[in-house]
């Protein structure tokens, strides 16, 4: 006669929406349906699709077209969501504290992005535009319109700490594009900075051939460029350099480093680090705290690679979110059901898949494991057009209209 096993139902929060966040609350629900008791908290009611963001100052997408609405998606599968934010964690009572209430929880799984730093340097905040949020990438289109007007220098690149080059790169190729569809090319000297010891570093010590193929991108689109640089300070005219060049500059448009967020800042009892960011284990388990997951641009990633003079660090994507997303779904799946051979899939160790956009045309980057040693990695250049770059976007904005986070 066989026994049925009944499992009482499991608590799960999870904290913030996005590529990680909503995966896992998916993927939990999907598996354990009643079994699992799953709520969502954001402070927006819409999942936004970051990669594109770098479209919307130029036009070439609008806001409305990249956002998702997260209440419908998530309650129809099933998943509690509330509109709030929170606001810290007390691990000892199972509890985290919002502005509107509070919540208990079984688990509790961290998935809730970065903020950004512009504090770092002297007039980041003030002078350098920002493309990460949709605010950002809107006021950087009203800076682009009235740039339009009286041309002169532009400078684009990463401050000091910075980790998401791969942005910036993109932002680059197409204002160039965009300067040449404007017809105002001939009238702009186009500069990039970065705290990379050479181009395509990328913050995960480069791919075979990237150098040389990013210094022909920037000859043949003459582009001037500079390598192993911060950033000393940033003025309306211009862009001080942690060498002391200053650059004339009457458009600047920076990435500054990441850090965690307000809610882990004030839950001093998650002994995250100096960036703030969730200390974790290989399996997205935090490191002494065995009911809190993390996953996403929160977690704690050591660069693979020796600092230079000019500090940065490693790029965090949507990609590799989705699948820490994932690996946390399964473990908390494994714990709830009394296993203990848990899913061990460090960051590094997750397979490279990137498209950078360069201005109607596109650089595939693929590896089988993100961080060297590789057995695997190639980028391929394609001049004809950016097919691959928009075919992900409506890939995964339908893969997200519909809840599918079981696909990859």
């Amino acid at each position: 006669m066989l026994t049925r096993f009944k499992f009482k139902t499991m608590r799960v929060l999870v904290i913030g929406g996005n590529f990680a966040g909503s995966t896992a609350a998916l993927e939990i629900k999907r598996k354990l349906k009643g079994n699992a008791d799953v709520t969502l908290i954001d402070r927006n009611e819409d999942f936004i699709y970051i990669p594109s963001l770098i479209w919307v100052p130029i036009k070439r997408r609008e806001v409305k077209d990249i956002v998702v609405p997260r209440r419908r998606i998530l309650e129809k599968k099933g998943v509690n969501f509330i509109l709030d934010t929170a606001l810290r964690v007390e691990p000892s009572e199972n509890k985290v504290y919002t502005e509107k209430g509070e919540y208990e929880y079984d688990h509790l799984i961290i998935a809730t992005g970065p903020k950004v730093n512009f504090d770092i340097a002297k007039g980041v905040k003030e002078h350098a535009s920002y493309i990460g949020t949709p605010v950002g990438a809107m006021k950087t289109r009203e800076k682009l319109e009235a740039f339009k007007l009286n041309p002169g220098p532009i400078v684009i690149g990463a401050t000091q700490n910075a980790g998401c080059m791969g942005a910036a790169y993109e932002f680059l190729f197409n204002i160039e594009k965009w300067l040449r569809e404007e017809n105002i090319r001939e009238k702009v000297d186009l500069y990039w900075v970065t705290p990379e010891p050479y181009l395509g570093h990328f913050g995960i010590d480069g791919m075979p051939l990237g150098e040389a193929m990013l210094n022909k991108f920037m000859e043949m689109f003459n582009i001037k460029f500079r390598t192993g640089v911060g950033i000393q300070e940033v003025e309306s005219d211009a862009v001080i350099l942690s060498t002391g060049e200053v650059i004339e500059s009457k458009f600047t448009m920076l990435m500054p480093p990441f850090v965690g967020v307000d809610f882990i800042t004030n839950s001093p009892d998650l002994h995250a680090p100096a960036n703030h960011f969730i200390p974790i284990l290989p399996n997205y388990r935090h490191e002494t705290i065995p009911n809190i997951w993390a996953a996403g641009l929160t977690v704690d990633v050591k660069p693979p690679f020796t600092q230079g003079a000019i500090p940065f660090t490693l790029p965090k994507t949507g990609y590799p979110s989705d699948v820490t997303g994932k690996v946390v779904a399964a473990n908390i799946i494994k714990t709830f059901k009394g296993e203990t051979d848990l899913i061990e899939k460090p960051w590094g160790k997750i397979m490279g898949m990137c498209v950078m956009d360069a201005g109607k045309k596109e650089v595939l980057l693929l590896s089988n494991h993100l961080f060297k040693p590789r057995t695997f990695a190639i980028m391929i250049p394609n001049v004809l057009y950016d097919f691959t770059k928009v075919l992900l976007e409506k890939y995964f904005l339908w893969k997200l209209r519909n809840g599918y986070s079981y696909l990859p």
